[in-house]
């Protein structure tokens, strides 16, 4: 098995011109003290009087998803670029090994924090989910996480339990999962700088927090991405409104400069696209930030230079780049894949001088999560201790498969899996008195994971158990039935490419009879041709009604699918995991598998 290299990738980028002041200002009230034993970790350079400059190691990683245990197949694994050339996939994450590559990248650097980019919570597998995500709560408390941007999925189940998962309390309706025992809630703050509340206009948690050590002070800002609204449920964000993330931390540096917080992070909820998927592919090649696309690098571009380094997530990429900011300087910014699979290691130079990051000395480099290393022991009792809470529900069989089928890990437009999750619904709900759906389809962000042949306890090799159904559908989402006319289905499928998904095309997964060509050469709606539309061999008629299955979420209009929203007659059927469950049991037993479903409904042209 490959480990992380002997050398990985580090980035250096230059130091900005600066006129301020060195004075320390007392830090406003909505400025968070860090959590206790955050602070602890310290020293400077030199012996005996204090050095002017003093390394800070920022650690971060960002789109946990509730991911404690190893990720299975190919969810589980970083793409590595060896010295000849070659790429290997190497086995990582798991949070008993992330907690150990933590503790030992700290050692020796006691001037050490640690932040992360957003997503630690949502679309999670069973083990957390279905808790309410409290036993990832649990864990970064334990990996001595110091602070997080909230992401879009924090808003999975909406503000209220967002604020639980900070603040403690049992649930609401499913109240204490273990006896006398209350959940506390995070001990480092989730911030949330540009969401605010529609009433009070105020955040509806902290912009920023201050990490303070014998002198040296880093400031946090932490934001979202401004179009959450369009990638969450309606339900999750009632009552809020989402900021522009430039204008938001742009504010907020302000507000901290003025406070004498000269050095400054901002975790940002949004990422970019590196041109290589290896995890130490140089995305300063040939030029600062050549390699890399994206929303992240407008907004790196737009983020005013008291900023010294932007930790970023969302697209679940590696990459440690340089992006010019508003003054040419290079700037880092940082994203450590998804799943615990990596961390960064960022090294802050302070001037306690000017009480600011010296740009020149900035260096940073992603790391492999290997399972090479010893695990962390607290958590692994950690993961039997919520284990054996889940296992009467998670360990039950569904079904049978002769292979894995790829949902998550396979890159292609149409996806084994997501065919098998779209036929589940169509057949589920093509009953007359189930809503009488002629076609189905599933956004393939909502497929979390792939289906593993191989076992992942005792089950036994081939069997798919309620355990690992959830994981590939964790949001439970209702299924509704709507009335859509061809036309609405012809601009639904126009708007996989087009609209707000130009730039980066959303396809959806289609159920068996649904065809045609997604030719990518074109440019917009156009890459859907029109005229090869066919539904059980026959053309799409414009005027015609046909009824279409789909989650709530994209009945609502999700991911840029407005067509998909203007539906009318709705019926709200069982949920997608219910009848994903119902496939799995009806067309597959143990001596006769399920085998992955042939990918032939989008011919692609490249």
């Amino acid at each position: 098995m490959s480990a992380t290299p002997q050398h990985p990738q580090k980035n250096r980028v230059s130091r900005r011109v600066l006129a301020a002041t060195a004075g320390l200002v007392t830090v406003g009230a909505l400025v968070a003290a860090m959590p206790a034993g955050a602070h602890d970790r310290g020293k400077g350079h030199g012996h005996g009087h204090q050095s002017r400059t003093v390394d800070v190691q920022l650690l971060s990683f960002n789109d946990l998803h509730g991911n404690l245990e190893p990720p299975a197949g190919s969810a589980g694994t970083v793409s590595e670029t060896q010295a000849d050339g070659t790429v290997t996939s190497v086995p990582a994450g798991g949070v008993e090994y992330l907690a150990t590559s933590l503790r030992t990248a700290r050692k020796g650097n006691p001037y050490s924090v640690t932040a992360a980019g957003g997503d630690m919570v949502g679309a999670s597998p069973l083990l957390s989910g279905l808790f309410h995500d409290e036993p990832t709560i649990e864990a970064l408390n334990g990996l001595d996480l110091d602070v997080t941007a909230v992401g879009n999925h924090e808003f999975d189940e909406g503000a209220t339990e967002l604020a639980r998962l900070q603040n403690g309390g049992c649930h609401p309706v499913e109240g204490c999962y273990e006896k006398g025992k209350k959940f506390k809630g995070a001990d480092f703050p989730y911030l949330a700088a540009n969401v605010t509340s529609e009433k009070t206009g105020k955040p509806i948690l902290k912009p920023y927090t201050v990490w303070k050590k014998n002198g040296v002070k880093i400031g946090f800002i932490g934001v979202t991405l401004e179009g959450t609204p369009n990638i969450v449920t309606a339900n999750g964000v009632k009552g809020l409104k989402f900021h522009d993330e430039i204008e938001t931390v742009n504010k907020y540096a302000k507000e901290l400069d003025r406070q004498g917080v000269k050095s400054i992070v901002a975790l940002i909820h949004e990422g970019g696209a590196p041109a290589s998927a290896s995890y130490n592919y140089d995305c300063d090649s040939p030029g600062a930030g050549d390699g890399i696309s994206g929303p992240i690098v407008d907004i790196a571009k737009g983020i005013t230079p008291k900023v010294d380094a932007l930790v970023t997530g969302h697209t679940h990429q590696a990459y440690v780049c340089t992006v010019p900011d508003p003054s040419g300087k290079p700037r880092m910014v940082t994203s450590a894949s998804s799943f615990g699979k990596l961390y960064t290691d960022t090294t802050l130079t302070y001037d306690r001088r000017t009480n600011d990051i010296v740009r020149t000395s900035v260096e940073s480099a992603n790391h492999i999560v290997s399972r090479d290393q010893a695990k962390a022991t607290d958590m692994t009792k950690l993961i039997a201790r919520w284990n054996t809470l889940a296992a009467p529900i998670a360990n039950r069989p569904q079904g049978w498969i002769t292979a894995d089928i790829n949902g998550r890990g396979s890159t292609a437009p149409e996806k084994p899996l997501g065919n098998l999750i779209a036929d589940a619904q169509l057949e589920g709900l093509a009953p007359a008195d189930k809503g009488g759906a002629v076609v189905a389809f599933m956004n393939p962000g909502g497929i979390r994971a792939d289906l593993v042949h191989a076992a992942s306890g005792s089950e036994g090799d081939g069997v798919v158990t309620y355990g690992e159904a959830f994981t590939v559908q964790p949001f439970t989402n209702m299924m509704n039935v709507v009335d859509l006319t061809g036309a609405q289905l012809v601009a639904a499928l126009q708007q996989q490419v087009s609209v707000s998904n130009a730039a980066s095309p959303k396809i959806l997964q289609v159920s068996k009879g649904l065809t045609y060509t997604l030719d990518l050469t074109k440019s917009g709606a156009d890459r859907v041709v029109a005229d090869t539309i066919r539904l059980n061999g026959e053309a799409i008629d414009p005027a015609k009604t046909y009824r279409v299955a789909m989650n709530e979420f994209l009945a609502g209009g999700g991911d840029g699918f407005a067509a998909l929203g203007e539906g009318t007659n709705k019926l709200v059927g069982a949920s997608d995991l219910d009848l994903f469950n119902a496939y799995l049991a009806a067309h597959s037993t143990a001596d006769a598998p399920l085998a992955p479903p042939a990918t032939d409904r989008i011919t692609v042209v490249q």
